[in-house]
């Protein structure tokens, strides 16, 4: 926050692109094709629910695999390793591993309650994972993870608004296969994981995956009367899979899936008053490695998950009938020092800084479960005809507490919710070549959703008493659509223009534990167009890819997050416009170079004249105009955790030394600008961030087997930039993780 990063990532860049840069590192080499030029891979996704070419698909679609997945999660990182690395992709937190808030082409949501919705739909596995917590499963054994930008209501259906995350395992085969790698690095963080897989019998298959990651409480704590040193950030997050594949005949097969999660750490640090006022520079008492809080030994977070599927596949030749069955439930607790400090105004010591009040406090989802059926039909291949039609049930329960504790920690506030959601879906796409050189393609779905909530306060930390039960039951049925084109302007250079609508189902905010009203926020729906060139170039050396972009977002669902109120509301927004372009990229330079870049700008505004939310209550310097309640008016404002500019770039570059090659991978991520609220001010804002990654090794190998050995740095520039606020009591904020080193060895059998 206090270096001119654009400066120094725009040198990074340019130095990049002179040396030729970014690309997932090359497979094993077939020494006889030296002298052949360098080809890229096909990229095959799975975006329309069918194995296709990525080049032949009409949405904007960046997808990541192999050693790329790989050196982003070398230290043990969680899914927010993917921030920025995809264009107009950004991933940030709150609450730590377990609830990451994803955000594309500028549309998120920044509510931090467990009953949040979000406009980002993961789909892990053919399965929709609802809750938040569910979100921040571990990525591991993954094949492939696919960003699908714009709405996908059509296939995927309602909250899928600003497009979808897509995480494909590694699945069974009758090939024998396995790896184990291990890395140790900066703070004793160690990442364990392993998977094998291989025939069991001539028409059963299995693979079981596991991982753990580790790292040690490396913040020193330096509030008076509560020192410790080591006492925050460590974790403990394991996680595993079984899949068993089932082959009985050429026509049918059935995939089983069984996974788990246990997490067991402490939650994100919030650090009081580390903002500079009337700036958004870190203050005299911000030091990454020390925190000042009273409430610091109480502090934990533990997550349990457990899911399985599974997807039955008939193939009639013309025709294959699918049915995907899910299962996930969770529980989940985080506790930790909301205030970021010790004492209070009001006590004898307080710091560092001036604190209004203290605030320790809870959220747990003791109770959860997800039902979700699909059934669909799809045509093979039939000439210029190629359609699929299914339906969708969705079932979800959930159970939220919500606790708040007294500067001894004694519980002094106690809230519930339940929810209970009900929703279903019609839907069906087509496929049609009008010409050889153009197809067209569209899509329809009938959505309805229903919620049944019902939430009470039975213990007020204000001394108002008990209030409840509030209920609400908002439900709502909406038509998604898709149409498309693609023209083949020759083999190497695809045209493609798409007109989408998406919908977002009701949502409810019913935290009551400070608040003493539950909001509805009505459906929003979103109308959205882009057009672009899908290019193979250089003959097939080079792939560019490019979109630009427009969406009208009516009713668009916001969360008034804390303010002086500390009390999260849901509010609609008459309008939002949002537009601007992604830009994909990847070059084999030579056999031994590969490298991709993206760029993405997008430019958000919020269109409500009437629209006025709680500014904060930390004396923070607010720099919207104020209405006659002296609420701030957000209109023409850009939507939080929304950077204009993402950039990303990642080269490999491996030669032949010995019996095996050495190899150099360097990958670098860039976001400008981002407000953390809805509200404009000095403080609850960042600059930029400028993430940098590099790892070098060798590997080689003997018989059967690979081998890799490889040091590592993640953030290896020591970024410090914060990645959220909290705005209720004192200029508190978060920040993103510090640079980690270490050392990694991988095997893989065949």
């Amino acid at each position: 926050m206090t270096m001119n990063k654009s400066r120094l990532f725009w040198a990074v860049q340019a130095a990049l692109l002179a040396t030729s840069s970014l690309a997932f590192a090359a497979d094993k080499k077939d020494d006889s094709k030296k002298d052949e030029d360098p080809q890229l891979e096909k990229i095959l996704v799975t975006a329309q629910k069918r194995v296709q070419n990525a080049q032949e698909v009409p949405v904007s679609i960046t997808s990541l695999k192999g050693d790329a997945l790989d050196a982003f999660s070398a230290s043990g990182m969680d899914v927010r390793f993917m921030s920025a690395r995809v264009p107009s992709l950004l991933i940030e937190s709150s609450f730590g591993r377990t609830f990451p808030r994803f955000y594309i082409r500028g549309l998120g949501n920044t509510d931090f309650d467990l009953n949040a919705s979000q406009p980002v739909s993961l789909i892990f596995d053919d399965v929709v994972q609802e809750n938040p917590i569910l979100k921040g499963f571990p990525v591991f054994d993954t094949d492939r993870v696919e960003v699908l930008r714009g709405p996908q209501g059509s296939l995927f259906g309602r909250n899928t608004t600003a497009g979808i995350v897509k995480f494909d395992s590694k699945k069974p085969s009758q090939a024998f296969d396995a790896y184990v790698s291990g890395s140790y690095g900066t703070y004793n963080s160690t990442n364990l994981e392993g998977a094998v897989g291989g025939g069991l019998t001539d028409s059963l298959s299995a693979r079981i995956s596991l991982l753990d990651q580790r790292r040690d409480d490396w913040v020193d704590n330096k509030a008076p009367g509560y020192e410790q040193d080591n006492q925050l950030e460590g974790y403990h997050d394991q996680a595993g899979r079984l899949q068993l594949l089932w082959e009985p005949s050429e026509d049918f097969k059935a995939l089983f899936n069984a996974h788990f999660r246990e997490l067991d750490g402490t939650p994100r640090v919030f650090r009081a008053n580390i903002i500079k006022k009337g700036s958004s520079d870190f203050s005299q008492y911000y030091d990454r490695n020390t925190v000042y809080q009273d409430a610091a030994a109480r502090a934990k977070q533990t997550v349990s998950n457990r899911g399985g599927s599974i997807k039955l596949e008939y193939n009639t030749g013309d025709y294959t009938l699918t049915s995907i069955t899910g299962y996930e439930s969770a529980d989940a607790f985080s506790r930790g020092d909301i205030d970021g400090g010790y004492g209070a105004s009001y006590l004898p010591t307080m710091g560092p800084g001036f604190i209004p009040f203290t605030s320790e406090s809870a959220d747990g989802l003791p109770d959860h479960s997800q039902w979700t059926q699909e059934l669909r039909l799809a045509s093979n291949e039939l000439g210029r005809l190629d359609y699929q039609a299914g339906v969708f049930y969705f079932d979800e329960s959930v159970t939220i507490d919500s606790f708040s504790y007294d500067e001894k920690g004694v519980q002094n506030g106690y809230a519930v919710q339940n929810q209970d959601t009900k929703a279903w879906a019609v839907f069906g796409s087509a496929d049609y070549d009008l010409t050889d050189d153009f197809k067209v393609t569209g899509g329809l779905r009938y959505s309805h959703d229903k919620k049944d909530f019902t939430a009470k306060r039975l213990q007020s930390p204000m001394g108002a008493g008990p209030i409840g039960p509030l209920t609400a039951n908002p439900s709502d049925a909406k038509l998604s659509w898709d149409l498309s084109g693609l023209y083949t302007l020759n083999d190497d250079v695809n045209l493609y223009g798409r007109l989408a609508k998406g919908f977002r189902a009701p949502s409810i905010q019913g935290r009551l534990l400070f608040g003493d009203v539950v909001t509805v926020a009505d459906s929003e729906t979103l109308y959205s167009g882009e057009v672009g060139i899908k290019s193979d170039i250089l003959n097939n050396r080079g792939r560019i890819n490019f979109d630009t972009f427009y969406y009208r977002l009516n009713n668009q669902q916001l969360t008034a997050v804390g303010g002086g109120a500390n009390f999260n509301r849901l509010i609609n927004a008459d309008k939002t416009i949002g537009y601007g372009f992604e830009l994909d990229s990847q070059f084999a330079v030579t056999h031994d170079l590969l490298v991709t870049a993206g760029l993405s700008y997008n430019k958000t505004e919020i269109k409500d004249p009437g629209l006025a939310v709680a500014p904060c209550g930390s004396g923070c310097t607010v720099t919207d105009p104020l209405d006659a309640n002296g609420n701030a008016i957000i209109d023409g404002n850009p939507l939080p955790h929304a950077p204009k500019w993402i950039a990303n770039i990642t080269a490999t570059y491996s030669h032949p030394l010995g019996g095996g090659e050495v190899f150099l991978f360097t990958d670098w991520a860039y976001r400008s600008k981002v407000n953390f609220f809805l509200y404009e001010s000095k403080e609850y804002q960042d600059d930029y961030q400028l993430e940098g990654g590099l790892r070098l090794g060798y590997r080689w190998s003997s018989g059967d087997t690979d081998y890799e050995v490889a040091a590592y740095g993640r953030n290896i520039t020591n970024d410090n930039s914060m990645t959220g606020g909290v705005d209720f009591d004192n200029l508190t904020g978060y920040v993103n993780d510090p640079r980690i080193l270490g050392i990694e060895f991988k095997a893989s059998f065949y």
